[in-house]
């Protein structure tokens, strides 16, 4: 399959989750998150907010800002600068896409990060992530060489192969909600 083709099985079959299911599978995911070796360690995580097709994170991202330092992406032009998240008060629609995004000033310490949740359209077995096409996440990972670079996806996102090309960032691992 092309890109083309995987975005759009995964889009149908993303729609085809209700969302209490969605719900579920993904406490099931952030679960494994928030118990990996990495997450516990790490003192910098970004996470993202999800859109209502991804792994839902609000949940966890409320439960977890007050133990350490929590950012998440915002969309600025076609790059992602990273805020932290304080609590639900710091959150308003974002200009491109209406995604919340924190106020606040903009983090740039990139060293300090050492775990980054990602979320994809699709991943598959070595690691690599195909998104949704716009490059942002790609830009963003190659400038946090040092974080441990975690997919979050669905049992159903993951892939044997998917297409790459050389600027996709790999994934050093990938949560499901699948049995292990």
């Amino acid at each position: 399959m092309d890109k083309a083709e995987v975005r759009k099985r995964m889009r149908a079959l993303k729609a085809a989750v209700p969302p209490e299911e969605k719900l579920r599978r993904s406490r099931i995911i952030m679960q494994r998150l928030g118990c990996s070796p990495d997450f516990v360690t790490a003192q910098v995580a970004l996470l993202y907010w999800s859109m209502a097709d991804e792994v839902q994170t609000h949940e966890f991202v409320n439960q977890q800002y007050s133990t350490k330092t929590l950012l998440l992406p915002c969309v600025q032009g076609d790059d992602l600068v990273l805020r932290q998240y304080t609590g639900p008060d710091c959150m308003v629609s974002g200009e491109q896409f209406g995604i919340g995004e924190p106020t606040g000033p903009v983090w740039t310490d990139m060293e300090a990060i050492q775990l980054i949740a990602v979320p994809g359209v699709a991943f598959d077995l070595d690691g690599n992530r195909m998104g949704r096409g716009r490059g942002f996440y790609d830009r963003l990972l190659k400038s946090t060489p040092k974080a441990t670079k975690i997919g979050i996806a669905f049992d159903f996102q993951m892939l044997d192969h998917i297409p790459t090309e050389p600027h996709d960032v790999r994934m050093d691992r990938v949560l499901t909600d699948a049995e292990n």
